[in-house]
């Protein structure tokens, strides 16, 4: 018990560490881009009704896309962390394992069928679409007998996603709407309002805090379904909720940036090695981890070729395709 609150008292000491990398990571976000400002600004934007130019882009450019930045950060941080210890597979993560892919595709098709189709409308097919692709992940890894080895899923979902991109790419060319799509999948912020943050952050919040409610569960599964069901767990209705969960944040995050993989695969791994493997502690630290990587990425897709924005997907390739292959070599252990 003793030990317990030992463990206890330093995770809080590491959430507070994490929260102050978090707060300045997000006032830099706020003050480099392309635009010249100042913390006074940043201060003045967000505590005062003061009005000019600097001021101005703050408030109604730079807050709400960094404000979409923290919250799919987290979602797909926290969405990878669950999808890793539901599948206890080390290389789980939504855009390996066709969830992207299928929230691509079904934005593609809505796109196409259904021009004058909302935000809300958007990000509900963005759901079934992230479903449809990791079933039909699941589905083929689980084909063979003694499936969901960490190798088929990620041979699975790596042909899943393919098909569903060049389904996603075909639409686009047949209805020729290329261009629209393009605007989602781009995988950036430009462009985020307060009108799509306001429809996607409950969704994610709401993914966040129930995955936290069943955060003791999940620790139980990630180390043996066996042990779970001794204790009593209803494994299946408890994998059907944390699917759940992780197809709407996986959506949410793909309706307001499009594709963005390696986030989900990163973090958790980078969180395992600081504070164990207890998933009460892994997923509020990956939610407040993944905010700062997403705020880092987007803020030097901002500042690496100004006046020019480089793909906050690519600066997130370039990150986690070498993690991916390090973590494959080492056989999923590398920092955990």
């Amino acid at each position: 018990m003793t030990k317990e609150k030992h463990f206890s008292g330093n995770f809080s000491l590491k959430l507070m560490a994490g929260i102050l990398v978090f707060v300045g990571m997000f006032v830099v976000a706020m003050v480099f881009g392309a635009a010249n400002t100042t913390v006074k600004d940043v201060w003045l934007a967000l505590t005062s009704h003061t009005t000019n130019e600097q001021i101005t882009i703050i408030r109604e450019l730079r807050f709400p896309r960094e404000v979409g930045a923290i919250f799919v950060g987290s979602a797909l941080a926290v969405s990878g962390a669950i999808m890793q210890g539901m599948t206890r597979n080390p290389l789980a993560e939504p855009g390996i394992l066709g969830l992207s892919a299928g929230a691509n595709a079904a934005l593609a098709i809505t796109i196409a069928l259904i021009p004058s189709a909302n935000y809300l409308t958007i990000m509900v097919a963005c759901f079934m679409g992230a479903a449809v692709g990791a079933i039909i992940v699941f589905g083929i890894g689980s084909m063979k007998k003694g499936g969901f080895s960490p190798l088929r899923l990620v041979l699975a979902g790596t042909a899943v996603s393919t098909f569903l991109y060049a389904v996603s790419e075909g639409i686009g060319l047949y209805f020729k709407i290329s261009k629209d799509v393009s605007m989602w999948t781009a995988g950036g912020l430009i462009g985020t309002t307060w009108s799509q943050l306001q429809i996607i952050v409950p969704f994610i919040v709401a993914g966040i805090l129930f995955s936290l409610y069943l955060s003791r569960q999940l620790t139980i599964l990630s180390l043996n379904e066996e042990v779970a069901v001794g204790l009593g767990q209803n494994t299946s209705r408890i994998k059907v909720i944390l699917f759940i969960i992780t197809i709407m944040l996986t959506g949410a995050s793909v309706a307001l940036v499009g594709n963005m993989a390696f986030i989900g695969l990163m973090v958790p791994h980078v969180v395992r090695a600081i504070v164990g493997t207890d998933y009460r502690y892994i997923l509020p630290m990956s939610a407040i981890i993944g905010a700062v990587f997403m705020l880092l990425a987007d803020t030097l897709g901002r500042t690496i070729n100004i006046p020019y924005e480089t793909p906050v997907a690519a600066i997130v390739a370039m990150m986690g395709l070498p993690f991916f292959l390090i973590i494959v070599h080492k056989g999923g252990k590398v920092l955990s």
